[in-house]
């Protein structure tokens, strides 16, 4: 870091210029990777639902509809001008470029589940075309071309293609929202916090990098593998708040060398060669726990690894390398344009030593009491429900989610989320049979397939063109259309009743429903290992800071508390509809599959962050003195305002993405806030001072066996200032 740190000093401004270059060309480079996003990702590729969704499209050219439109007439859709009307709709959508086909009411033979039980409304259904970004762009093009009135019809657009080109256009708008709320906010509050702004600024400025550099990142991914278009969500979000986090503490320990009576370019070095590690090192951390999400066979919870990871490293690099020479630069106008006098924590006499002494002179009772707090808090996840999201997703003024509303309650059945069932090897009688036998199980409102449509075992309409489709030169299909709503609980019974129903042959299941449970197996399956990895790794990296398996044992346990409360808050709020109305979402009885392992890792990864730095720096007084009561109101007194300050700083972050138009990253900003300022203000503050006091001096304590791996390969002490300095020690005494 010696080396590092005078290089930044001697070519301070050749520094500022490559990093002002690379921001530059990162800019006009993956300043568009928003549209090299994905909308998809959201299923498991291997999955059974996922294989028959292939073979569907492949063998037979079928799938679910990309687009749904809902075209109500003013009298009854059979009525001859709406006929009229509904069928030129129809033609002239299928002659649409990069229409595959059109359907409606009207050219099916009027059957009767394509229209409302009052008569008013019919279904028309397009498929296109394409790759995912052409459908996607394709499906915008014909939603704004076909909304409105056709020939006397009131047309309305929904479907997936609508549904996620309109999501898309959400998080476009939902990131520019955000920037604008919180950074003013965070600047406002830096001005206050750091006193002065131009030291404000600074933060910002990693901040620029980080995200720009993250882009650029993505950018390149796209190029050999799927990124959702959620990771720009996150790329903002962490990018701010990391940036935030490590220039508060450069800063922060650069002012501290100065103010130590060092010249700018020394303290530059001084804090390069502590901050600047432990930086590195709480990085590390970080991107551990974003790196189990690579484990996930999904490419949405893969894609917030890589931008996570991506947003760490470069933050990390910002922080080290560019803040540094920026430092080196400014010297002593860091303080420029002063707001007001900074203040010095002034021993035994600062709040967080106070704080720190009473927590410790009884322990047991105030232990108990935030732990009640936090277990009262996250007793809600006991009665947690997973599942898909679908168009409640979205606003209520969303067109595709008043199209979904509609087809949910003015239909019979669920027409544009059959279940489909693909028989690669079998055709010929013997589908009648299973078919007839699938539309007597419960939940089933009918069965199409090449041999006619069947409800309750029996055959209601015989083979006709509209059946055709189902056959194949190999193999054939079903549609099992449900009667129950495919995304709640019995749906996904019925999706396990149809698999477990003898077939003749191989068959393979897919569908909404099919999708929702194999995502969930997925998950389930792949869980294990990504905990696994974030416990292993940060148990192993904490010990190897601190020599210890007390304090990483403690530091898990006392993580996973604080998050239980903000997963218990999630459960309250989101599932259960609670605030509902001042958060402005629609609860549906669930909440997304993969957000609570999002905002584990997210969550998890920064207060293993705030965990570092307070740690550091107990241990680093506890070296000097070996009085562990007073090394821990040392070590908080010394972290507890520059933490917690980071923790409301990025809190606002969060808050800002919580404004989203997209309710599952509303809740994503909202509990990772809740998340944060819990870990900050309760866990910090009450719970690390008091085990610590309970535990004593065996807080350091790891197995004979275990010193000699410390005594090789821990981070020792520097040489470089002295014994009473470890390399990682806290780098800030004030703000």
């Amino acid at each position: 870091m010696r080396l590092l740190a005078d290089l930044l000093v001697r070519f301070r401004k050749s520094v500022l210029l490559l990093a002002l270059t690379g921001i530059l060309v990162a800019g006009s480079i993956g300043g568009g990777v928003a549209g090299s996003l994905s909308n998809g990702g959201f299923d498991d590729p291997d999955a059974e639902a996922t294989v028959a969704a292939r073979l569907l499209a492949d063998r037979f050219g079928a799938g679910a509809p990309h687009l749904v439109m809902v075209a109500t007439a003013p009298g009854s859709v059979d009525d001859p001008a709406s006929v009229r009307a509904g069928v030129d709709l129809t033609s002239r959508l299928e002659a649409e470029a990069g229409v595959e086909e059109a359907t409606s009411y009207w050219t099916l033979g009027a059957p009767s589940r394509l229209r409302s039980a009052d008569g008013t409304r019919a279904l028309v259904f397009a498929t296109l075309s394409g790759e995912q970004g052409e459908i996607l762009d394709r499906s915008a093009e014909l939603v704004g071309a076909y909304r409105g009135r056709f020939h006397g019809l009131e047309v309305a657009v929904g479907g997936s293609g609508a549904f996620f080109a309109e999501v898309q256009d959400t998080v476009e708008g939902d990131l520019a929202r955000a920037e604008a709320i919180a950074f003013p906010i965070t600047l406002a509050l830096m001005i206050v916090i750091f006193g002065s702004v131009v030291a404000a600024l600074l933060p910002l400025a990693v901040g620029v990098i980080a995200i720009v550099g993250t882009f650029l990142v993505l950018q390149l991914l796209t190029q050999v593998t799927e990124v959702s278009i959620f990771a720009l969500n996150l790329t903002t979000a962490l990018g701010l708040g990391l940036a935030i986090d490590y220039a508060l503490f450069v800063v922060s320990r650069f002012r501290e060398e100065l103010a130590a009576g060092h010249e700018p370019p020394e303290a530059v070095r001084r804090t390069v060669e502590t901050a600047g590690r432990t930086v590195l090192f709480s990085a590390g951390t970080v991107a551990v726990s974003l790196s189990a999400m690579l484990v996930f066979d999904l490419a949405f919870l893969r894609s917030m690894g890589y931008a996570g990871i991506a947003v760490v490293a470069v933050a990390a690099a910002g922080a080290v390398i560019v803040l540094p020479a920026l430092l080196a630069v400014l010297g002593r106008n860091v303080d420029r344009l002063r707001v007001r006098r900074r203040s010095v924590p002034d021993g035994e006499t600062g709040v967080w030593h106070r704080l720190a002494t009473t927590v410790m002179r009884r322990p047991v009772p105030i232990a108990t009491a935030a732990v009640l707090v936090l277990a009262l808090l996250g007793a809600p996840f006991f009665g947690v429900r997973l599942g898909a999201s679908d168009e409640r997703v979205l606003a209520p003024s969303s067109e595709a989610r008043q199209v979904g509303e509609v087809l949910r309650s003015e239909f019979g059945s669920f027409e544009t989320s059959p279940l489909s069932v693909v028989l690669p090897e079998t055709g010929g009688d013997e589908v009648a049979s299973y078919a007839a036998e699938l539309s007597s199980l419960d939940g089933v409102g009918r069965v199409d397939s090449a041999v006619g449509t069947f409800i309750r075992g029996v055959l209601v309409v015989r083979p006709g063109p509209a059946h055709t489709r189902f056959a194949g030169e190999a193999g054939t299909y079903l549609d099992v259309v449900p009667s129950v709503d495919p995304l709640s609980e019995r749906g996904e019974a019925l999706v396990r009743e149809v698999r477990a129903a003898p077939a003749p042959g191989p068959a393979l299941v897919g569908g909404a429903g099919a999708n929702q449970v194999d995502t969930a197996a997925s998950m389930r399956g792949d869980l294990p290992w990504a905990l696994g990895i974030i416990g292993a790794v940060t148990f192993v990296v904490l010990f190897m800071m601190f020599g210890s398996i007390v304090v990483p044992a403690k530091a898990v346990v006392l993580n996973l508390l604080s998050l239980s409360a903000a997963f218990g808050a999630m459960v309250w709020i989101f599932q259960e509809g609670n605030l509902s109305g001042l958060l402005g979402f629609t609860a549906t009885g669930s909440l997304d599959i993969t957000m609570p392992i999002l905002m584990f890792c997210i969550a998890f990864g920064l207060s293993m962050d705030y965990e570092v730095f307070l740690l550091s720096r107990i241990k680093e007084e506890y070296d000097r003195s070996g009085d562990n009561e007073a090394s821990v109101a040392e070590g908080l007194e010394r972290t507890g305002r520059i933490v917690t300050a980071a923790a409301t700083l990025i809190a606002v972050v969060f808050v800002a993405f919580a404004t989203s138009g997209v309710s599952f990253i509303k809740m994503m900003g909202v509990g990772l806030t809740l998340a944060v300022l819990v870990d900050a203000f309760i866990v910090r503050a009450t719970l690390v001072p008091a085990f610590m006091r309970l535990a004593g001096d065996s807080n350091w304590w790891a197995p004979r066996f275990l010193r000699p791996v410390y005594r090789r390969f821990g981070i020792r002490e520097s040489q470089d200032h002295g014994a009473d300095r470890p390399t990682v020690a806290v780098a800030t005494r004030e703000l």
